[in-house]
């Protein structure tokens, strides 16, 4: 029986303001392959975080996943971790 693989993605970006735009572009582009997305940073009325944390879970072919991962490496400020979890 084939396993069944869910794959989840961190994507830490610093200095946000500078580095969102690229990011956002191949989120975009991607769209179809990220089932869900969740954003986190710290903020406060007195304070908001240049840094930022995205958590994607993906969903489909797992070539575009792959494929975005590598791209988001490239982009300055950016650091990208995968979770890999197999189950029957």
């Amino acid at each position: 029986m084939n396993k069944v693989r869910h794959i989840v993605i961190g994507v830490h970006i610093s200095d946000r303001v500078h580095h969102v735009p690229g990011v956002q572009n191949l989120l975009t582009e991607y769209g179809c392959s990220i089932k869900t997305r969740i954003g986190l940073h710290a903020v406060n009325e007195n304070y908001c975080s240049p840094n930022g944390l995205l958590l994607l879970e993906m969903a489909g072919d797992e070539k575009p996943t792959f494929e975005m991962v590598e791209r988001l490496k490239a982009i300055d400020g950016v650091d990208v971790q995968m979770m890999v979890f197999e189950h029957d």
